[in-house]
C-alpha cells in the first residue's frame, strides 16, 4: 500500500500543487504538533494532525497531502517506542489516505490552485472529503489491529470511531471554514488552522477522558450488580439446599406472576418488578425453624406468629439492596388480602400494591396445587374453583379472572422437578445486566 501510494504521488504531483511554500511548511508543522499532542483511544491512536492534511488535501494537492502525511508520522516514529511493524502501517495509512482525499479533491473541483471553486460547494466538499478519510483512516487502522490480534475489527469502529465521531464532524466543520476563508485571507487562514488543531484536541481529549470514565463507571456497576444481585441470588440457591420446595415454589410464583402482568398489559419493566418480587417473596422463611419449615402437620399459634413475620423479614433483607425498595413494598404486602383480613398490615382494596395482589394469586395456586408441608395437592380445576370462591375477599376478583383466562387458555405450568425451570425463572446474568442499567431501575407499581 505504501508502495503504491508513493507511486501514485508521485504521477500525479504537479509543480503548482506545492506554492505557496510556505503553505506547505506551515501545515507540515501543524501536522507534526499535531502528532506531539496525539492520545490512544483503545488501540486505536488519535492525533488531530489530521485537519492539517485535510487542509492540505484542499488548498495544495494529494502529492503534498500525502508528503505531508508521511513525513509528519516519519518525525513521529523517531521519538515513539511502537513496534517497526506499526510504525511502518501507520506510515502506509498517512501515505495513502491523504492521497485518496486529494484525488477526490481535484476530481471534484479540477486544480484548487486557480481559485476559481464556488466557496460553499468547495466547503461541503472539504467537508465530505474530511469525513471520508477519516473513516478510511480508522477504518484502515482498524483492520491492522484485526490481523494482528489487538482487537476486532467492528469493536475498534464502534468503540473508537462513534465515540470520537460527533468531535470529528465539528472538527471537519471548522476545517471546511479554514478553506472556505483561505482565498480571502491567503495563508493568514491558515493561521485559524492552529486554533481548529487546539480546539480538537481539546475536545477529543474531553471526549476520551469522560468515555473512560463511563467505562470505568460501567465495569463498577456492574460490579457491584454482580455483588447485589449475587447476594440475592445465592441466598435463594442456599434457601433452594435448604428447603428446594420453598424455592421451586418462589420460581413457579414468578412465572405465573409475569404471566398475568403481561396479560393485564403491565410494562416489560413492571412485569420484571413484579417477577423479582415473586421471586424473593419467601425468602423471609429464613427465620423459620425447621420444625417449621419441614413441619407435616397443623402448625400451632405460636408458630403460625412466627410464618406471620417472614414478610416483613423478606422485605427488610430486600430494601437493603439498593434501587430494590419496590420489590420489597410487594414482598411486604403478599399476605395482605382485599378484605383487610390479612397480614402484617391489615391492608385492603387498592390499599394492596397491585403487584402483592398478583402475588397472592399466583401464591395461592401454587400452594394448593404442588406439594405443600401441611396439605395434600389439589388438581387443578379444584384450585381455580377454590380461587373463584375466595375472589372478594382474599383474593381480588380481576386478577382470579385473569389466572383462571391464564392456566385455562395459555396452558402456563411450571414442573417443580424440573431444574432448568427453576434456573430460567433465576436468569442471573440478566438479573445483573438488567440492575447494571441507569437508573431509574424500578418503578412502583400500585
Amino acid at each position: 500500500m505504501l508502495a503504491g501510494a508513493v507511486t501514485v504521488a508521485a504521477l500525479s504531483s504537479r509543480a503548482g500543487d506545492w506554492e505557496p511554500i510556505e503553505l506547505f511548511f506551515l501545515l507540515l508543522v501543524l501536522a507534526i504538533g499535531g502528532d506531539a499532542l496525539a492520545f490512544e483511544l483503545g488501540n486505536v491512536r488519535v492525533s488531530g494532525a489530521f485537519l492539517s492534511i485535510v487542509l492540505a488535501m484542499a488548498l495544495l494537492g494529494p502529492a503534498p497531502a500525502a508528503a505531508i502525511g508521511a513525513l509528519s508520522t516519519l518525525v513521529d516514529a523517531v521519538y515513539s517506542r511502537r513496534v517497526w511493524q506499526k510504525n511502518l502501517n501507520n506510515l502506509a495509512n498517512w501515505t495513502a489516505y491523504p492521497l485518496v482525499g486529494g484525488l477526490l479533491i481535484k476530481l471534484a473541483y479540477g486544480d484548487v490552485s486557480t481559485g476559481n471553486q464556488d466557496g460553499l460547494l468547495f466547503a461541503a466538499g472539504v467537508l465530505a472529503v474530511f469525513m471520508i478519510t477519516n473513516f478510511l483512516n480508522f477504518a484502515m487502522v482498524a483492520a491492522y489491529n484485526a490481523a494482528t490480534g489487538e482487537g476486532a475489527f467492528l469493536e475498534s469502529l464502534r468503540s473508537v470511531y462513534v465515540t470520537v465521531l460527533p468531535a470529528d464532524f465539528a472538527t471537519a466543520l471548522l476545517t471546511a471554514s479554514v478553506a472556505f476563508s483561505y482565498d480571502q485571507l491567503g495563508v493568514g487562514a491558515v493561521g485559524l488552522a492552529a486554533v481548529v488543531l487546539f480546539v480538537f484536541q481539546y475536545v477529543m481529549r474531553s471526549g476520551i477522558q469522560a468515555f473512560e470514565r463511563g467505562q470505568e463507571l460501567q465495569r463498577r456497576t456492574r460490579q457491584l450488580a454482580s455483588l447485589q444481585v449475587g447476594l440475592l441470588s445465592t441466598v435463594l440457591q442456599t434457601l433452594s439446599m435448604r428447603d428446594e420446595m420453598t424455592a421451586r415454589h418462589s420460581a413457579a410464583v414468578a412465572r405465573y406472576s409475569r404471566e398475568i402482568a403481561r396479560m393485564m398489559g403491565l410494562s416489560e419493566r413492571e412485569q420484571e418488578l413484579i417477577h423479582t418480587a415473586a421471586l424473593l417473596h419467601d425468602i423471609g422463611k429464613f427465620i423459620f425453624p425447621d420444625s417449621i419449615l419441614f413441619a407435616d402437620r397443623r402448625l400451632t399459634d405460636e408458630e403460625w406468629q412466627i410464618v406471620r413475620l417472614h414478610p416483613e423479614q423478606g422485605a427488610k433483607l430486600v430494601r437493603r439492596i439498593e434501587g430494590y425498595g419496590p420489590v420489597a413494598d410487594i414482598i411486604l404486602s403478599h399476605h395482605e388480602r382485599v378484605d383487610g383480613s390479612g397480614y402484617p398490615h391489615g391492608l385492603a382494596t387498592d390499599s394492596v400494591p397491585l403487584g402483592s395482589r398478583i402475588l397472592a394469586a399466583a401464591d395461592t395456586y401454587d400452594v394448593m396445587t404442588s406439594r405443600d408441608s401441611y396439605r395434600d395437592p389439589v388438581s387443578s380445576d379444584e384450585a381455580l374453583a377454590e380461587m373463584k370462591r375466595v375472589a372478594g375477599s382474599q383474593l381480588d376478583p380481576l386478577i382470579v379472572r385473569v389466572f383462571v383466562e391464564m392456566i385455562e387458555q395459555n396452558q402456563v405450568a411450571f414442573r417443580h422437578t424440573d431444574e432448568a425451570d427453576f434456573e430460567r425463572e433465576l436468569a442471573f446474568e440478566r438479573r445483573v445486566a438488567d440492575y447494571a442499567k441507569p437508573r431509574p431501575a424500578l418503578a412502583q407499581v400500585s
